[in-house]
């Protein structure tokens, strides 16, 4: 695990929250740099990504080089106080390379190779690809390396966004032996990856393929197994790209941008961000402010409370949901401080200026194409000055909260793989509903990847926490008969980490630790629901519980449903001063908020905030020198923070339709 280090800024030079986005010259003539300079510095921008998609314009031929127009942006931004987040410009590799060595091109399960044309066409094992890109990345970092503009590297860009799972002969390769490592034998392959089932034995790994298209279900520990090696294979990736550029320019610090939005799931950020010296985030709205907490809680998370850089998000509207909507007045401002509140000490976009050609032109930009005469200029102009009232925040930790959720990427590949007894069940989902209602109950909670130590909180859900390692399940056991309160839901601790049932009954590895047994899962129709016995009901997923330690208490009941009417559906198994709590079902936002009256008072959980704000305003704190409360209004009314104390260091007590207000104490 690499130490948390934070942008090179010159000695003496006071941190504060940098401002400013992905900059792209090289789209446009010498002499528009001039005005984004001027326009730049009237926002208040101190920070730009450069030459992320610039391989071609540096790299035109094999053999040759262009560096001279890349000095010449350096050098600009570095007289103008502007620091340079300086990419190493390996994301898409230029048409000659493809065209030379078409064999860096990825390959479908189907058999089919991608072409050029757009973005991420390489593989992430191609020795052929790593050569040339690690020869590029050697020659910026001797370039620049040394430069006093240049504040961080910026590896790549989005890893694996496109091209995470190739299923070309590289991969393959590379796959056998990163089975080789894990299980040292091909008779533990074998056992880890049940052959004896379909006449799967191998002979040697040399005869082993990745998941490619088959004739029915591809083995699921082969599935899982090969979403292990892809995420692990842009991280081997990601360190050799690194290792270069801690050797020539150690002063640098080293980061790449992640993807923690909606359902991108294709690597395991939490272990990737051991790598760097400090994380990254790219989040664009993709359903509602809610999502886009939840996604910046969870990189605060990833980043141990440590502060992160949000890379990229939007000013207004995007260009690739089917139909692209703009941000409403306050949102840019709004989502902006959501991601400082959770622990963000840049706040980035892409991108500098919208662009007047290809495939992102009418993705929004800070300067958009009616230029400064704009709303969203004025709102940029306008952030910028916020940023400043909040310096003093800038590297603060993220606060810590009472409760916290678990998210596990395996336990998100695992449950949604095929031949299950649903495939509607979405992992991340079930989190964000138990997040949503938390909100709406006024209570701070932070999403944490499932191996930290979450001894300090009050309450720990871990929702669909459906791969559980002996190791985990001991840990959450200790952390209960510790005093600690534990919720876990249905299709919990199904399975270990070969995809293997924990035998004699599920909830398999929390069986004994909850009291309770299941023969069998009973999933529901589309559409159907279960009736509960507080008034609730459940969709998607019921169980008929079998109650087996003395002290369990039944919290909830069905109502009705074949073999389960009068059955347990939520349960709860004191132990000690701690508890577990089962949820058999799925019960939607509305449910979880109706449960957790049940489960908050046990584990002495209360909301910090006044009943009138409680669901209304999303309270996240951060902790340095003072404690910052952000405040964020989830509504379109204006309200009143009349009583809440504390040093106003954004706004005022009355919070406007969808403001924020950030109170210091």
């Amino acid at each position: 695990m690499t130490q948390h280090r934070w942008l090179r800024t010159p000695e003496g030079t006071p941190r504060r929250i940098s401002y400013g986005a992905d900059y792209n010259p090289d789209q446009w003539p010498r002499e528009v740099w001039d005005d984004d300079v001027r326009l730049m510095k009237k926002a208040g921008v101190d920070v730009v990504s450069v030459a992320i998609f610039s391989w071609a314009k540096i790299q035109p031929a094999d053999g040759q080089w262009d560096f001279a127009w890349l000095d010449d942006v350096i050098d600009l931004m570095h007289a103008n106080g502007i620091g340079v987040d300086l990419a190493t410009a390996t994301a898409s590799p230029p048409p000659w390379l493809t065209m030379k060595h078409p064999e860096v091109l990825p390959v479908t399960a189907d058999g089919v190779t991608l072409t050029q044309g757009g973005r991420q066409h390489w593989r992430p094992t191609s020795p052929v690809f790593r050569e040339y890109a690690l020869e590029l990345v050697t020659r910026l970092a001797e370039r620049y390396g040394d430069h006093p503009g240049v504040v961080a590297w910026h590896v790549n860009n989005e890893l694996g966004c496109h091209n995470a799972y190739d299923y070309s002969d590289d991969a393959a390769v590379a796959f056998r032996g990163w089975l080789q490592t894990r299980y040292g034998s091909i008779e533990a392959l074998n056992h880890a990856w049940g052959t004896a089932f379909w006449s799967q034995r191998y002979g040697s790994f040399d005869e082993i393929l990745p998941p490619r298209t088959a004739a029915t279900f591809p083995n699921p520990t082969q599935q899982l197994d090969f979403a292990r090696f892809s995420s692990d294979a842009l991280i081997d990736y990601l360190t050799d790209e690194r290792d270069i550029l801690n050797r020539i320019s150690p002063d640098v610090p080293v980061t790449t941008n992640f993807m923690v939005v909606g359902d991108t799931r294709h690597a395991d950020y939490a272990k990737m961000g051991l790598e760097i010296d400090f994380v990254s985030n790219d989040h664009y709205v993709t359903e509602d402010l809610d999502e886009l907490a939840f996604s910046a809680s969870l990189m605060g998370g990833i980043a141990r409370r440590k502060p992160w850089f949000l890379m990229e998000h939007s000013t207004s509207a995007v260009n690739w949901q089917p139909i692209n909507r703009p941000k409403r007045p306050g949102e840019l401002i709004r989502d902006s401080l959501t991601h400082v509140a959770h622990g963000a000490d840049a706040v980035c976009y892409f991108q500098w200026r919208q662009s007047a050609a290809g495939a992102e032109k009418f993705h929004s930009a800070m300067v958009p194409h009616g230029g400064e005469n704009t709303r969203v200029y004025r709102d940029v102009v306008a952030l910028g000055g916020i940023l400043r009232q909040l310096d003093e925040v800038a590297g603060a930790d993220r606060g810590k909260a009472d409760v916290a959720i678990l998210f596990d990427w395996e336990s998100w590949w695992g449950a949604e793989l095929d031949s299950h007894p649903t495939d509607r069940l979405r992992y991340r989902r079930e989190a964000l509903n138990w997040w949503k209602a938390l909100v709406n109950a006024g209570i701070r909670a932070d999403v944490v990847p499932v191996a930290q130590d979450v001894s300090e909180y009050r309450l720990v859900i871990a929702p669909v926490l459906y791969s559980v390692s002996g190791e985990t399940r001991d840990r959450l056991t200790a952390y209960v008969e510790g005093g600690g309160h534990l919720v876990t839901t249905y299709f919990s601790g199904i399975v270990d980490e070969n995809d293997h049932p924990y035998l004699g009954g599920y909830p398999g590895a929390f069986r004994d630790l909850l009291g309770v047994r299941v023969e069998e899962f009973r999933p529901l129709w589309d559409g159907e629901t279960v009736a509960l016995s507080n008034g609730q009901s459940g969709d998607l997923w019921s169980e008929p519980v079998e109650v087996t330690a003395d002290e369990v208490e039944v919290l909830v009941t069905y109502v009705d449903g074949d073999e389960i009417a009068g059955g347990p559906a939520v349960t709860r198994r004191p132990v000690g001063t701690g508890s577990a709590t089962y949820v058999s079902t799925r019960l939607g936002m509305d449910g979880v908020e109706a449960l957790l009256p049940v489960l908050l008072p046990r584990a002495g959980v209360e909301s910090e905030l006044p009943q009138a704000l409680r669901g209304r305003v999303e309270l996240v704190t951060r902790e340095g020198d003072r404690r910052y409360d952000f405040l964020i209004n989830r509504t379109d009314d204006e309200l009143s923070l009349a009583g809440l104390t504390g040093e106003y260091l954004v706004g005022t007590e009355t919070l406007p339709p969808r403001g924020v207000a950030v109170l210091a104490r």
